[in-house]
């Protein structure tokens, strides 16, 4: 202590000397030397505290160190005040001055002439300053200032907040109060943290890559990263710690996701999605391992204490790791919710999923999952292109939103491909993915069903027009626009396409022609021709009767009507069915036509659509076959085959009963010739010919495959309903049938009638002829005649006696029939008004437009 105090006392005594060589060297002072001058003057003292303010200065320059600089500066003040030769002066001294080196010269030449400059200023204020004091004012003191110098710091001290003259005045401390308060903040934070700042950054920055620190570590039952109780540090310092680890415990999930799905076997479990998917997690990840790595390196300087200035700013501290890891922790937020979303999603469904995590208003996010998606959707819309533009179906792990699965070729189109909700992403529309699945699935149709190959130069030039290549699209997320194009622009052309094979290579329209004209009656010579020349064999038992004799005479049929001058390969298709035989079946109840619609004509007619067809024509069969019944009926009753002159030796009771039987019978049949030839015409017209009509305009409409099924559909279910074939007219149907069974009844009574009447016509007539005559014929007459029962086997009397006992129980059977007929009629007929059909409540008033059958009704 006593050297330093010596010391000290040099160094004032050298400045003492100093000063005093300089004030007697003053031109501009008039006292003699110090010798001769006190030293405790006024000037002396302003002089050597001025020297004491500049010596124990301790503020750095705020300039760079450059000598020449500063030199130029001092010159260029010099002539801008108009003192050109004191420029020229100090130019030659500053030359003089920089040229001297070697030992005994001065090096640090810049803050001489630093040091000049800044006193020659402070000299200017001083002359305008009302208190000498306030020389230099960014100076201060040491503790080499005199006693009195405590003084002059404290006056200071009152003015420092202050301005003298627009100039911030400025003192040291002079009791170095803020040194001490620095060295006991660091003592004080060393006593409060067991563990270095630098330490625990350090430990975050292990934890952030999922790697235990020495002091944080992970607590699997918290299921975090934490700071032990133990370690004694500030209580805002553990909050601090703990919230920069959860970013660790965020890398911690994503990265447990990505090894475990990379890991996973077997791969359709992850799929190429959520494969796209780890790799753009991992692409992620490592950007933030490039700034954890920055981050290390900066974690490597010391922290610097508030008392120690320095000269760089790349360290790293716990709050600079909070800014640091503020955008970090945002992205991997958002990949862990994505992780733990996805974890049991796979292909579309994981596309959409993360999509809907897309809709953020924050541009960070949004262009984050943007960026995410671009790489999880690009397998997706791959399997896209390939599948509008190829029809392959490139979906090894089964994400795509289109599923196909082994059939029949029959049944490709309808049961071939479907949608899969599941996997529909929501960035696809419903409409949209409904069009995707046609295209591909007209393509692959148009491959195996139509043997067709022409698709291929359609899809290019579908391509073409969308702006895409047929091996590689740009397509991709966020391009929504450019998918729909593309697939609006396949599906237009090659739906196109599809039809024109439809409608010119396999004849579609025709073929529905043919199956109209034979399948639903619509050739009336061919239908008739077949049913005369059938009708015998059909009314034999069913189990007695040959298809091949069958065929043949559909083979007839063909040849004698015009349905001869069709295509032969529509005649090769029409063919003969015997439907499963029941118990007294006959042929009429067994015999069908069929159509062999061969590919690619049975994805149109399915097994399921020629059954329709087939009830319809079993309806219509029916139907012909009680008109042609009736007509067959009216054949044998006629006037000019029943002629009342072979009656006129009958006695006159019999004649009436004869007439009045045959007036009931044609009554009979006129009433239900009416019903049928009326339900016939609203058949074959009002139903089937209106139901054609529409069907041909709609698939002049038609714009692909699908139109053309909806068309066909249409056309088939009308004709099923109107025909009273539908699920709501059951009951009206089997009134219809149990008229159909009664009007085939009277039939064979009406058959009978006519026959016994031609029997008594024959016995009449044989009265009649000569003796000779008369016995030979009557000989030969009971030779053909003579089986129990016959008329002839008994004189004339008998025979009138049995004419009239036959015509008697004609009359009754025929009013039974008559009476049945009409309570079947009525039963009916009162279910038309009542369904739901609008064509079939109408059916009625077609029926009973001159109130016919209303008068048929009981009490009428």
């Amino acid at each position: 202590m006593e050297e330093e105090d010596d010391d000290q006392q040099n160094i004032l005594d050298l400045v003492k000397e100093l000063v005093n060589r300089l004030l007697s060297q003053n031109p501009q002072n008039p006292k003699p030397p110090i010798s001769n001058h006190n030293p405790n003057s006024h000037d002396f003292q302003n002089s050597l505290r001025y020297a004491i303010r500049i010596l124990s200065s301790r503020l750095t320059p705020s300039i760079a160190p450059d000598a020449a600089a500063i030199a130029e500066s001092i010159k260029r003040g010099l002539a801008t005040q108009g003192k050109s030769s004191q420029a020229l002066t100090l130019a030659e001294l500053y030359n003089k001055f920089a040229s001297k080196t070697g030992p005994g010269s001065i090096n640090n030449k810049w803050a001489v002439l630093y040091l000049l400059k800044i006193i020659s200023e402070d000299t200017k204020i001083a002359q305008n300053a009302p208190n000498s004091t306030l020389l230099l004012p960014n100076l201060g003191l040491n503790e080499l200032d005199l006693s009195n110098e405590s003084r002059i710091s404290r006056d200071f001290k009152r003015r420092e907040k202050g301005y003298d003259n627009g100039v911030l005045l400025v003192s040291k401390d002079p009791e170095n109060l803020l040194e001490i308060a620095f060295r006991e903040f660091v003592n004080l934070v060393k006593e409060e943290n067991e563990v270095s700042e630098e330490i625990l950054v350090r430990d975050v920055l292990y934890v952030c890559q999922g790697i235990d620190g020495k002091y944080v570590k992970f607590d699997a039952n918290v299921d975090g990263y934490v700071l032990s109780d133990s370690i004694k540090v500030p209580r805002g310092t553990r909050v601090m710690v703990r919230k920069l680890c959860e970013l660790g415990w965020l890398f911690r999930k994503v990265k447990g996701y990505i090894s475990e799905s990379m890991d996973r076997f077997p791969a359709e479990d992850v799929g190429t999605v959520g494969q796209a998917f780890c790799a753009a997690l991992q692409d992620e990840l490592s950007d933030y391992y490039k700034l954890l790595a920055v981050l290390e390196a900066q974690a490597m300087n010391p922290i610097p204490l508030v008392s120690k200035s320095t000269s760089s700013s790349n360290y790293l501290s716990l709050r600079r790791l909070s800014v640091w890891f503020a955008e970090p922790t945002v992205k991997m937020r958002l990949m862990a919710v994505l992780v733990d979303k996805c974890r049991v999603l796979r292909g579309g469904a994981m596309a959409g999923a993360i999509h809907l995590h897309a809709q953020h208003g924050d541009p960070l996010v949004h262009e984050f999952m943007r960026s995410l998606l671009q790489h999880v959707c690009s397998p997706l819309f791959e399997m896209v292109r390939s599948w509008v533009l190829e029809g392959e179906l490139e979906d090894i792990f089964a994400e795509f939103f289109v599923v196909g699965q082994p059939v029949k070729v029959e049944s490709l189109w309808r049961e071939g491909y479907r949608l899969h909700a599941g996997m529909l992403p929501s960035f696809i529309s419903q409409p949209l993915a409904q069009r995707i699945l046609r295209t591909g699935k007209s393509i692959n149709f148009l491959r195996v069903c139509c043997d067709d190959r022409g698709w291929a130069d359609t899809a290019t030039e579908a391509a073409a027009a969308a702006g895409t290549t047929t091996r590689r699209g740009s397509l991709g997320y966020g391009e929504t626009d450019a998918l729909e194009t593309l697939v609006v622009e396949a599906a237009k052309r090659i739906d196109k396409h599809l039809l024109d094979v439809m409608y010119t290579r396999y004849k579609f329209k025709e073929h529905c022609l043919a199956i109209k004209r034979y399948l639903l009656l619509g050739q009336g010579d061919f239908v008739q021709y077949l049913m005369d020349i059938v009708g015998q064999e059909l009314s034999e038992p069913a189990n007695t009767i040959s298809s091949f004799q069958l065929a043949g005479l559909l083979e007839s049929a063909i040849r004698s009507s015009n349905a001869q001058y069709d295509d032969p390969d529509i005649l090769d298709r029409l063919r003969v069915k015997m439907l499963p035989q029941g118990t007294g079946d006959r042929g009429w109840d067994v015999f069908s036509l069929e159509y062999d619609a061969r590919v690619p004509l049975d994805t149109v007619f399915t097994e399921s659509v020629m059954a329709r067809y087939l009830r319809i024509f079993n309806f219509l069969w029916k139907l012909r076959r009680v008109e042609h019944a009736l007509i067959g009926a009216w054949k044998t009753m006629k006037p000019n085959c029943i002629t009342s002159h072979s009656f006129t030796k009958l006695q006159h009771a019999v004649k009436l009963q004869l007439l009045s039987t045959l007036r009931q019978c044609q009554v009979l049949w006129n009433q239900m010739n009416h019903f049928v030839t009326n339900l016939q015409y609203y058949i074959m017209f009002e139903v089937l010919e209106v139901s054609w009509s529409n069907f041909s305009n709609e698939m002049e409409g038609a714009k692909d495959l699908d139109d053309l099924l909806a068309a066909h559909d249409k056309y088939l279910h009308s004709i099923v309903e109107k025909s009273l074939l539908g699920e709501r007219s059951q009951s009206l149907y089997k009134s219809l049938f149990a008229l159909f069974d009664l009007i085939l009844r009277f039939r064979s009574h009406a058959d009978r009638l006519c026959e016994g009447i031609y029997e008594l016509q024959a016995r009449t007539r044989a009265s009649s002829l000569s003796s000779q005559d008369k016995t030979k014929s009557q000989r030969q007459t009971r030779d053909n005649l003579s089986e129990p029962g016959s008329w002839f086997s008994d004189g004339r009397k008998a025979l009138e006696q049995r004419a009239g006992e036959f015509l008697q129980n004609m009359g009754q059977e025929l009013e039974e029939i008559s009476k049945e007929y009409t309570v079947l009629l009525e039963g009916f007929l009162s279910q038309l008004p009542v369904q739901q059909h609008v064509d079939l409540k109408f059916l009625f008033f077609r029926l009973d437009f001159t109130e016919f059958y209303s008068r048929l009704r009981p009490g009428t």
